[in-house]
């Protein structure tokens, strides 16, 4: 619904219905909405640690590829772990060397389990 449709219904004041509308931008693009209160305690969005791997999903680690104080570029397989029956190879996001392997193979892992850091 737009603000013109909300200051155009009748029912209640159309100074309250438009002072309830938020501004939504996805994509560069702006809106006018409502929030429900569980869309607005989401937490932000932050930017990942570059130096980090976290897992975005939850699995079993099958093979781990790299040990500390290996140098490795982004084409470089780090580990492949075993999700929803699918076995996921997980390449190294920067370029770098890794200071720590925080997981072994045989563990289960859940969402936003650090993984591996790099220097």
């Amino acid at each position: 619904m737009t603000v013109k449709d909300e200051m155009n219904n009748k029912s209640g004041s159309a100074e309250n219905k438009v002072s309830e509308l938020k501004i939504l931008n996805i994509r560069g693009e702006l809106y006018h909405t409502r929030l429900t209160r569980k869309f607005e305690q989401k937490p932000k969005w932050k930017k990942p640690d570059e130096k980090s791997l976290v897992s975005n999903i939850p699995g079993t680690i099958l093979q781990i590829l790299v040990s500390p104080g290996d140098r490795v570029d982004r084409t470089s397989k780090l580990m492949i772990i075993d999700a929803m029956k699918m076995q996921n190879i997980i390449y190294s996001p920067v370029d770098g060397r890794i200071r720590s392997v925080l997981v072994r193979e045989g563990q289960k892992i859940g969402k936003g389990v650090l993984m591996v850091e790099f220097e």
